[in-house]
Protein backbone atom coordinates (compact mmCIF):
# COMPACT_ATOMS: atom_id res chain seq x y z
CA UNK A 1 0.00 0.00 0.00
CA UNK A 2 1.11 3.06 -0.84
CA UNK A 3 1.26 6.55 1.88
CA UNK A 4 -2.16 7.63 0.16
CA UNK A 5 -3.92 4.49 -0.02
CA UNK A 6 -3.17 4.11 3.91
CA UNK A 7 -4.24 7.53 4.34
CA UNK A 8 -7.55 6.49 2.53
CA UNK A 9 -8.67 3.40 4.00
CA UNK A 10 -7.80 4.81 7.85
CA UNK A 11 -10.03 7.95 6.87
CA UNK A 12 -12.89 5.47 5.30
CA UNK A 13 -12.29 2.73 7.98
CA UNK A 14 -12.83 5.19 10.80
CA UNK A 15 -9.70 4.42 12.15
CA UNK A 16 -8.45 6.25 15.04
CA UNK A 17 -5.51 5.11 17.04
CA UNK A 18 -2.74 3.00 15.09
CA UNK A 19 -0.08 0.91 16.74
CA UNK A 20 3.73 0.87 15.62
CA UNK A 21 4.76 -2.17 16.41
CA UNK A 22 8.38 -3.43 16.33
CA UNK A 23 10.41 -6.22 18.69
CA UNK A 24 13.54 -5.72 21.32
CA UNK A 25 16.53 -8.00 20.67
CA UNK A 26 14.65 -11.04 22.94
CA UNK A 27 11.39 -10.84 20.37
CA UNK A 28 8.96 -9.11 22.67
CA UNK A 29 6.68 -6.92 20.17
CA UNK A 30 6.58 -3.31 21.50
CA UNK A 31 4.13 -0.60 20.49
CA UNK A 32 3.83 3.25 20.03
CA UNK A 33 0.08 4.32 19.59
CA UNK A 34 -0.69 7.18 17.64
CA UNK A 35 -3.93 9.18 16.65
CA UNK A 36 -4.85 8.99 13.14
CA UNK A 37 -3.88 12.88 12.59
CA UNK A 38 -0.05 11.70 13.82
CA UNK A 39 -0.18 9.06 10.72
CA UNK A 40 0.64 11.16 8.07
CA UNK A 41 4.35 12.10 10.05
CA UNK A 42 5.03 8.52 10.99
CA UNK A 43 4.78 7.95 7.64
CA UNK A 44 6.93 10.46 6.19
CA UNK A 45 9.63 8.67 9.00
CA UNK A 46 9.07 11.70 11.50
CA UNK A 47 8.40 10.37 14.55
CA UNK A 48 10.94 9.39 17.32
CA UNK A 49 10.87 7.23 20.41
CA UNK A 50 13.01 6.91 23.12
CA UNK A 51 15.21 3.76 22.60
CA UNK A 52 16.81 3.86 25.65
CA UNK A 53 13.36 2.11 27.10
CA UNK A 54 13.95 -0.88 24.89
CA UNK A 55 15.61 -4.60 25.93
CA UNK A 56 19.07 -4.19 23.98
CA UNK A 57 18.53 -0.88 22.24
CA UNK A 58 20.80 1.63 23.15
CA UNK A 59 22.11 3.91 26.04
CA UNK A 60 20.26 6.45 27.87
CA UNK A 61 22.63 9.03 25.96
CA UNK A 62 22.10 8.02 22.64
CA UNK A 63 18.30 7.46 23.25
CA UNK A 64 16.71 9.31 20.16
CA UNK A 65 15.67 6.91 17.50
CA UNK A 66 13.04 7.30 14.15
CA UNK A 67 10.01 4.85 13.87
CA UNK A 68 9.34 4.31 10.39
CA UNK A 69 6.65 1.80 9.36
CA UNK A 70 6.06 -0.54 6.77
CA UNK A 71 3.68 -0.05 4.69
CA UNK A 72 3.24 -3.29 3.40
CA UNK A 73 2.36 -4.09 6.95
CA UNK A 74 -0.74 -2.31 7.63
CA UNK A 75 -3.66 -4.08 8.93
CA UNK A 76 -6.58 -2.92 11.03
CA UNK A 77 -6.97 -5.21 13.86
CA UNK A 78 -10.56 -6.53 14.31
CA UNK A 79 -10.16 -7.23 17.78
CA UNK A 80 -10.50 -3.44 18.93
CA UNK A 81 -13.49 -2.05 17.64
CA UNK A 82 -15.69 -0.01 19.45
CA UNK A 83 -18.06 3.00 18.19
CA UNK A 84 -15.29 5.40 18.81
CA UNK A 85 -13.35 3.99 15.83
CA UNK A 86 -10.94 1.34 14.75
CA UNK A 87 -7.30 0.48 15.95
CA UNK A 88 -4.43 -0.84 13.11
CA UNK A 89 -1.04 -1.44 13.32
CA UNK A 90 2.21 -1.20 10.65
CA UNK A 91 5.42 -3.26 11.50
CA UNK A 92 8.21 -0.63 12.11
CA UNK A 93 12.45 -0.11 10.61
CA UNK A 94 14.16 1.74 13.23
CA UNK A 95 16.78 4.54 12.28
CA UNK A 96 18.85 6.35 14.40
CA UNK A 97 19.26 10.30 14.06
CA UNK A 98 21.62 10.18 11.27
CA UNK A 99 18.96 8.76 9.05
CA UNK A 100 21.12 4.77 8.52
CA UNK A 101 19.31 1.86 9.71
CA UNK A 102 19.87 0.96 13.42
CA UNK A 103 22.16 -2.23 14.10
CA UNK A 104 20.13 -2.89 16.80
CA UNK A 105 16.82 -3.43 14.93
CA UNK A 106 16.06 -7.82 14.76
CA UNK A 107 14.28 -6.75 11.22
CA UNK A 108 17.15 -4.95 9.67
CA UNK A 109 19.24 -7.99 10.73
CA UNK A 110 17.30 -10.09 8.80
CA UNK A 111 17.33 -7.65 6.18
CA UNK A 112 21.03 -7.49 6.07
CA UNK A 113 20.79 -11.64 5.56
CA UNK A 114 18.33 -11.15 2.74
CA UNK A 115 20.02 -8.79 1.11
CA UNK A 116 22.91 -11.28 0.63
CA UNK A 117 20.85 -14.11 -0.83
CA UNK A 118 19.34 -11.52 -3.06
CA UNK A 119 22.76 -10.73 -4.33
CA UNK A 120 23.62 -14.05 -4.79
CA UNK A 121 20.42 -14.37 -6.64
CA UNK A 122 17.85 -16.25 -3.87
CA UNK A 123 14.78 -15.31 -2.24
CA UNK A 124 14.02 -17.03 1.08
CA UNK A 125 10.47 -18.37 1.87
CA UNK A 126 9.41 -20.28 4.94
CA UNK A 127 6.40 -21.69 6.49
CA UNK A 128 5.82 -22.04 9.95
CA UNK A 129 4.73 -24.59 12.39
CA UNK A 130 4.20 -22.72 16.03
CA UNK A 131 3.19 -25.13 18.96
CA UNK A 132 0.89 -23.19 22.20
CA UNK A 133 -0.37 -24.17 25.31
CA UNK A 134 -3.78 -23.27 26.49
CA UNK A 135 -4.32 -23.20 30.43
CA UNK A 136 -7.04 -22.13 32.76
CA UNK A 137 -7.14 -19.33 34.87
CA UNK A 138 -7.50 -18.50 38.51
CA UNK A 139 -10.14 -16.91 40.21
CA UNK A 140 -8.08 -13.77 40.08
CA UNK A 141 -7.56 -13.97 36.09
CA UNK A 142 -4.06 -15.53 36.69
CA UNK A 143 -2.65 -18.28 34.76
CA UNK A 144 -2.41 -21.96 36.18
CA UNK A 145 -0.56 -24.81 35.20
CA UNK A 146 -4.14 -26.61 34.62
CA UNK A 147 -4.72 -27.46 30.88
CA UNK A 148 -8.04 -27.15 29.23
CA UNK A 149 -8.31 -30.79 28.43
CA UNK A 150 -6.89 -33.76 28.02
CA UNK A 151 -7.03 -34.80 24.70
CA UNK A 152 -3.88 -35.73 22.75
CA UNK A 153 -2.73 -35.80 18.81
CA UNK A 154 -5.55 -34.57 16.21
CA UNK A 155 -8.45 -35.40 19.04
CA UNK A 156 -12.17 -33.89 18.12
CA UNK A 157 -14.22 -32.40 20.46
CA UNK A 158 -15.72 -33.09 23.19
CA UNK A 159 -12.55 -33.90 24.57
CA UNK A 160 -10.59 -31.37 22.22
CA UNK A 161 -12.21 -28.40 24.33
CA UNK A 162 -9.89 -25.88 22.91
CA UNK A 163 -11.15 -26.19 19.29
CA UNK A 164 -13.95 -23.18 19.54
CA UNK A 165 -10.87 -20.50 21.13
CA UNK A 166 -8.64 -22.21 18.14
CA UNK A 167 -11.59 -21.91 15.56
CA UNK A 168 -11.92 -18.12 16.55
CA UNK A 169 -7.83 -18.03 16.41
CA UNK A 170 -7.98 -19.54 12.87
CA UNK A 171 -10.77 -16.93 11.73
CA UNK A 172 -9.37 -14.27 13.34
CA UNK A 173 -6.52 -14.63 11.48
CA UNK A 174 -7.62 -15.05 7.87
CA UNK A 175 -9.47 -11.76 8.66
CA UNK A 176 -6.43 -10.20 8.79
CA UNK A 177 -4.68 -12.16 5.52
CA UNK A 178 -3.23 -15.09 7.05
CA UNK A 179 -3.47 -18.40 4.91
CA UNK A 180 -4.21 -20.87 7.27
CA UNK A 181 -3.54 -24.53 5.85
CA UNK A 182 -3.92 -26.57 9.17
CA UNK A 183 -4.93 -26.44 12.92
CA UNK A 184 -5.42 -29.57 15.22
CA UNK A 185 -4.52 -30.59 19.04
CA UNK A 186 -1.24 -31.36 19.30
CA UNK A 187 0.00 -34.27 21.21
CA UNK A 188 0.03 -32.75 25.06
CA UNK A 189 -3.27 -31.89 26.62
CA UNK A 190 -3.59 -27.94 25.97
CA UNK A 191 -1.66 -28.16 23.27
CA UNK A 192 -2.17 -26.46 19.89
CA UNK A 193 -0.63 -25.61 16.47
CA UNK A 194 -2.00 -23.51 13.76
CA UNK A 195 0.15 -23.76 10.73
CA UNK A 196 0.03 -21.11 8.31
CA UNK A 197 1.40 -20.77 4.53
CA UNK A 198 4.58 -20.89 2.78
CA UNK A 199 5.84 -16.59 2.39
CA UNK A 200 8.53 -14.85 1.69
CA UNK A 201 10.92 -14.71 5.04
CA UNK A 202 10.42 -10.60 6.19
CA UNK A 203 7.20 -11.52 5.67
CA UNK A 204 6.78 -14.70 8.26
CA UNK A 205 8.95 -13.21 10.71
CA UNK A 206 6.07 -10.41 10.40
CA UNK A 207 3.60 -12.78 10.38
CA UNK A 208 5.00 -15.12 13.54
CA UNK A 209 4.81 -11.73 15.91
CA UNK A 210 1.87 -10.98 14.85
CA UNK A 211 0.26 -14.67 15.18
CA UNK A 212 1.37 -14.87 18.62
CA UNK A 213 -0.60 -11.39 19.88
CA UNK A 214 -3.68 -12.63 18.16
CA UNK A 215 -3.69 -16.21 19.39
CA UNK A 216 -2.54 -14.80 23.22
CA UNK A 217 -5.62 -12.21 22.51
CA UNK A 218 -8.25 -14.62 21.08
CA UNK A 219 -7.59 -17.06 24.36
CA UNK A 220 -8.04 -14.44 26.88
CA UNK A 221 -11.51 -13.52 25.36
CA UNK A 222 -12.35 -17.52 25.90
CA UNK A 223 -11.12 -17.27 29.24
CA UNK A 224 -7.73 -19.11 28.96
CA UNK A 225 -4.14 -18.19 29.03
CA UNK A 226 -1.78 -18.74 25.92
CA UNK A 227 1.40 -19.55 26.55
CA UNK A 228 4.37 -20.25 23.95
CA UNK A 229 6.82 -21.46 26.51
CA UNK A 230 8.69 -24.09 25.53
CA UNK A 231 8.02 -26.60 28.57
CA UNK A 232 5.66 -25.84 31.00
CA UNK A 233 5.06 -28.97 31.90
CA UNK A 234 7.64 -31.52 33.23
CA UNK A 235 6.72 -35.05 31.90
CA UNK A 236 4.64 -34.07 28.91
CA UNK A 237 5.59 -33.01 25.21
CA UNK A 238 7.21 -29.40 24.66
CA UNK A 239 6.02 -26.62 21.83
CA UNK A 240 8.52 -26.18 19.65
CA UNK A 241 8.41 -23.89 16.09
CA UNK A 242 9.59 -26.35 13.17
CA UNK A 243 10.49 -23.53 10.25
CA UNK A 244 10.29 -25.13 6.31
CA UNK A 245 12.38 -23.31 4.35
CA UNK A 246 13.66 -23.40 0.98
CA UNK A 247 15.29 -20.81 -1.58
CA UNK A 248 13.98 -19.63 -5.07
CA UNK A 249 15.84 -19.03 -7.91
CA UNK A 250 15.14 -17.47 -10.92
CA UNK A 251 11.05 -18.02 -10.05
CA UNK A 252 12.26 -22.19 -9.61
CA UNK A 253 12.78 -23.63 -6.69
CA UNK A 254 16.56 -23.99 -6.11
CA UNK A 255 15.93 -26.71 -3.61
CA UNK A 256 15.03 -29.07 -6.43
CA UNK A 257 16.82 -31.08 -9.18
CA UNK A 258 14.97 -33.68 -11.28
CA UNK A 259 18.14 -35.52 -12.39
CA UNK A 260 19.14 -36.17 -8.93
CA UNK A 261 17.93 -39.25 -7.58
CA UNK A 262 16.36 -38.06 -4.12
CA UNK A 263 15.38 -34.98 -5.85
CA UNK A 264 17.30 -32.54 -4.13
CA UNK A 265 19.87 -29.84 -5.25
CA UNK A 266 23.60 -28.93 -4.62
CA UNK A 267 22.69 -26.23 -3.65
CA UNK A 268 19.93 -28.09 -0.78
CA UNK A 269 22.71 -30.23 0.16
CA UNK A 270 25.36 -27.20 0.68
CA UNK A 271 22.27 -25.54 2.49
CA UNK A 272 21.75 -27.96 4.75
CA UNK A 273 25.58 -28.38 5.57
CA UNK A 274 25.92 -24.38 6.60
CA UNK A 275 23.26 -25.34 8.89
CA UNK A 276 24.46 -28.24 10.47
CA UNK A 277 28.72 -26.81 10.76
CA UNK A 278 26.63 -23.81 13.06
CA UNK A 279 23.75 -25.40 14.71
CA UNK A 280 25.44 -25.57 18.03
CA UNK A 281 25.65 -21.50 18.23
CA UNK A 282 22.40 -21.23 15.98
CA UNK A 283 20.84 -22.87 19.00
CA UNK A 284 21.41 -19.24 21.55
CA UNK A 285 18.93 -17.80 19.11
CA UNK A 286 16.34 -20.00 17.70
CA UNK A 287 15.91 -21.53 21.31
CA UNK A 288 17.19 -18.71 23.41
CA UNK A 289 15.37 -19.33 27.06
CA UNK A 290 16.43 -21.61 30.08
CA UNK A 291 13.62 -23.44 29.39
CA UNK A 292 13.95 -23.95 25.93
CA UNK A 293 16.40 -27.27 26.80
CA UNK A 294 14.37 -28.55 28.91
CA UNK A 295 12.16 -29.10 25.71
CA UNK A 296 15.44 -30.37 24.03
CA UNK A 297 15.28 -33.73 25.56
CA UNK A 298 15.33 -37.42 24.10
CA UNK A 299 11.69 -38.81 24.07
CA UNK A 300 9.55 -36.52 22.71
CA UNK A 301 10.34 -36.10 19.47
CA UNK A 302 12.19 -32.66 19.93
CA UNK A 303 15.69 -32.70 18.31
CA UNK A 304 18.80 -33.26 20.51
CA UNK A 305 21.40 -34.33 17.99
CA UNK A 306 22.86 -32.46 14.96
CA UNK A 307 22.34 -35.19 12.20
CA UNK A 308 19.99 -35.15 8.71
CA UNK A 309 17.37 -37.28 7.36
CA UNK A 310 14.97 -38.05 4.57
CA UNK A 311 12.27 -39.37 6.87
CA UNK A 312 12.49 -39.81 10.29
CA UNK A 313 12.06 -36.75 13.18
CA UNK A 314 14.86 -37.39 15.38
CA UNK A 315 17.48 -35.92 13.69
CA UNK A 316 17.67 -31.88 13.55
CA UNK A 317 16.61 -31.31 9.53
CA UNK A 318 14.35 -33.86 7.89
CA UNK A 319 13.31 -33.70 4.66
CA UNK A 320 9.80 -33.49 3.55
CA UNK A 321 8.31 -36.34 1.29
CA UNK A 322 7.26 -33.14 -1.54
CA UNK A 323 9.30 -32.46 -4.28
CA UNK A 324 9.21 -29.66 -7.27
CA UNK A 325 8.06 -26.53 -6.68
CA UNK A 326 7.49 -28.00 -2.49
CA UNK A 327 11.21 -29.26 -1.93
CA UNK A 328 12.18 -27.91 1.59
CA UNK A 329 13.75 -28.54 4.49
CA UNK A 330 12.36 -28.83 7.60
CA UNK A 331 14.85 -27.01 11.32
CA UNK A 332 13.44 -28.50 13.61
CA UNK A 333 14.55 -27.40 16.76
CA UNK A 334 13.39 -23.69 17.17
CA UNK A 335 10.91 -22.93 19.36
CA UNK A 336 8.57 -20.60 19.70
CA UNK A 337 9.84 -17.98 22.30
CA UNK A 338 12.72 -17.53 18.92
CA UNK A 339 12.76 -14.07 17.99
CA UNK A 340 11.95 -14.96 14.51
CA UNK A 341 14.27 -12.14 12.70
CA UNK A 342 17.03 -13.37 14.08
CA UNK A 343 16.21 -16.82 13.97
CA UNK A 344 15.65 -16.90 10.22
CA UNK A 345 18.94 -14.62 9.68
CA UNK A 346 21.03 -16.76 11.43
CA UNK A 347 19.14 -19.94 9.60
CA UNK A 348 20.11 -18.32 6.38
CA UNK A 349 23.27 -16.59 6.84
CA UNK A 350 24.60 -20.39 7.94
CA UNK A 351 22.67 -22.15 4.95
CA UNK A 352 24.52 -19.52 2.62
CA UNK A 353 28.01 -20.03 4.14
CA UNK A 354 27.29 -23.05 2.62
CA UNK A 355 26.02 -22.58 -0.77
CA UNK A 356 29.34 -20.38 -1.08
CA UNK A 357 31.86 -22.74 -0.38
CA UNK A 358 30.19 -26.04 -1.53
CA UNK A 359 30.11 -27.61 2.20
CA UNK A 360 29.24 -31.63 1.64
CA UNK A 361 27.11 -32.39 3.98
CA UNK A 362 26.96 -35.88 6.59
CA UNK A 363 25.14 -38.69 5.11
CA UNK A 364 21.81 -38.77 6.01
CA UNK A 365 20.92 -40.95 9.28
CA UNK A 366 17.44 -43.05 8.78
CA UNK A 367 18.04 -44.58 12.00
CA UNK A 368 16.14 -43.68 15.15
CA UNK A 369 19.16 -41.59 16.82
CA UNK A 370 17.33 -41.68 20.61
CA UNK A 371 17.84 -45.71 20.26
CA UNK A 372 21.82 -45.68 19.31
CA UNK A 373 24.33 -45.64 22.37
CA UNK A 374 27.09 -43.21 22.23
CA UNK A 375 29.14 -45.35 20.91
CA UNK A 376 27.02 -45.63 17.68
CA UNK A 377 26.86 -42.01 17.37
CA UNK A 378 30.37 -41.92 17.66
CA UNK A 379 30.91 -43.79 14.52
CA UNK A 380 28.29 -41.78 12.72
CA UNK A 381 29.89 -38.82 13.93
CA UNK A 382 26.84 -37.49 15.21
CA UNK A 383 26.78 -34.53 17.74
CA UNK A 384 24.39 -32.84 20.08
CA UNK A 385 23.03 -29.89 20.50
CA UNK A 386 23.77 -27.39 23.89
CA UNK A 387 22.02 -28.83 26.62
CA UNK A 388 21.38 -25.57 27.84
CA UNK A 389 21.19 -21.75 27.42
CA UNK A 390 25.07 -21.37 28.79
CA UNK A 391 26.52 -24.04 26.57
CA UNK A 392 24.54 -22.01 23.56
CA UNK A 393 25.60 -18.99 24.59
CA UNK A 394 29.19 -20.51 24.53
CA UNK A 395 29.16 -21.74 21.01
CA UNK A 396 27.21 -18.27 19.95
CA UNK A 397 30.66 -16.73 21.93
CA UNK A 398 32.90 -18.79 19.57
CA UNK A 399 31.07 -18.61 15.72
CA UNK A 400 32.09 -15.21 14.33
CA UNK A 401 29.47 -16.33 11.22
CA UNK A 402 26.79 -16.11 13.90
CA UNK A 403 27.88 -12.87 14.99
CA UNK A 404 28.02 -10.98 11.66
CA UNK A 405 24.61 -12.61 10.84
CA UNK A 406 23.29 -10.30 14.03
CA UNK A 407 26.06 -7.86 13.53
CA UNK A 408 28.10 -6.45 16.71
CA UNK A 409 25.70 -4.54 18.80
CA UNK A 410 22.52 -7.38 18.93
CA UNK A 411 25.32 -9.43 19.88
CA UNK A 412 26.80 -8.02 22.29
CA UNK A 413 23.06 -7.47 23.87
CA UNK A 414 21.87 -10.79 23.56
CA UNK A 415 24.48 -12.46 24.77
CA UNK A 416 25.22 -10.22 27.96
CA UNK A 417 21.19 -10.49 28.57
CA UNK A 418 21.46 -14.60 27.94
CA UNK A 419 23.78 -14.69 30.62
CA UNK A 420 22.03 -12.71 33.30
CA UNK A 421 19.00 -15.20 32.42
CA UNK A 422 21.54 -17.95 33.00
CA UNK A 423 23.01 -16.43 36.62
CA UNK A 424 19.65 -15.40 37.92
CA UNK A 425 18.29 -19.25 36.81
CA UNK A 426 21.26 -20.80 38.43
CA UNK A 427 21.51 -19.09 41.81
CA UNK A 428 17.80 -19.83 42.51
CA UNK A 429 16.42 -23.03 44.68
CA UNK A 430 13.72 -24.69 43.54
CA UNK A 431 11.26 -27.32 44.45
CA UNK A 432 13.21 -30.64 43.37
CA UNK A 433 16.10 -29.42 45.43
CA UNK A 434 13.78 -29.76 48.68
CA UNK A 435 12.43 -32.98 47.53
CA UNK A 436 15.70 -34.36 46.72
CA UNK A 437 17.90 -33.23 49.20
CA UNK A 438 16.62 -31.69 52.43
CA UNK A 439 15.33 -35.07 54.51
CA UNK A 440 18.21 -36.71 52.81
CA UNK A 441 20.92 -34.77 53.79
Amino acid sequence: MTKEEILKKVAEENVQFIRLQFTDILGVMKNISITADQLEKALDGELMFDGSSIEGFVRIEESDMYLKPDPNTFLILPWINNAKGKTARMICDIFDPDNEPFEGSPRYALQKALAEAKEMGYTMYVGPEPEFFMFQLDENGQPTLKTNDKASYFDLPPVDKGEDARRDMVETLQSIGFDIEAAHHEVAPGQHEIDFKYMEALKAADSIVTFRIVVRTVAQNHGMHATFMPKPIYGIAGSGMHLHISLFKDGKNAFYDETKKDGLSSTCWYFIAGILKHARAISAITCPTVNSYKRLVPGYEAPVYIAWSYRNRSPLIRIPARRGVGSRIEVRNPDPTCNPYLGLAVILKAGLEGIKNKMEPPAPIEQNIFEMDLSERKINNIHSLPENLYEAVNELAEDKLIQEALGEHIYSRFRLAKIKEWENYSSRVYDWEIDEYLEKF
